[in-house]
């Protein structure tokens, strides 16, 4: 069984903050990109950010942070919007498509209409490894909504998924994550 749930102890967010470390390093290792910000694993071992993590069997798979109308300064209405999503490295099940399963169903029962992120793209959209990911991450249901720079500076790919309840998801997914808070005001936005 498959479970996301919010990062509560520090042993989980210290064990996401080594996964956030793994999956950089695989990505350096292979000339992909990275986020230039220097120290993504903090954002995770911090309590305030509130991350949540997928696990199988007590293992955790992947990581992310859940937020409620980040002001991203694009998109129109609001959004459970997921930030820093990292994927255990190797891992041979599709994490990507369980993620997206669970994040357009958890937004609906929030009452969100759009699940948004954004995935680093510092080559041209239709130029590898950019289109590969951009083409399994459409195949799953996200919509491109352009590029530019994201909320770190780096140059980004704008996705957004519609948020659809899913009958009967919770049999493979369950869900223990706290209600993302709305983003501070520091940005600009409402």
């Amino acid at each position: 069984m498959y479970e996301v749930r919010s990062l509560r102890t520090d042993a989980e967010r210290e064990e996401a903050a080594a996964l956030v470390q793994d999956r950089q390093r695989w990505l350096t290792m292979r000339g992909l990109p990275v986020p230039a910000q220097a120290d993504i694993p903090a954002l995770f071992r911090d309590p305030q950010t509130r991350p949540a993590g997928l696990f199988e069997d007590g293992r955790l798979l992947a990581c992310m942070i859940p937020e409620r109308d980040p002001g991203l300064g694009w998109g129109e209405c609001p959004c459970l919007f997921l930030g820093r999503v990292h994927t255990l490295p190797d891992h041979p099940d599709d994490i990507t498509r369980l993620i997206t399963l669970w994040a357009s169903d958890f937004a609906a029962r929030l009452d969100l209409p759009l699940v948004r992120t954004e995935a680093l793209a510092r080559h041209a959209l239709e130029a590898e490894p950019t289109a590969a990911l951009l083409h399994r991450l459409i195949d799953m249901g996200w919509d491109v909504r352009g590029s530019g720079l994201g909320r770190e500076g780096d140059r980004v790919v704008r996705l957004e998924l519609a948020a659809e309840h899913g009958p009967g998801l919770s049999a493979l997914i369950g869900c223990r994550v706290h209600e993302p808070q709305a983003a501070p005001d520091d940005r600009g936005s409402e």
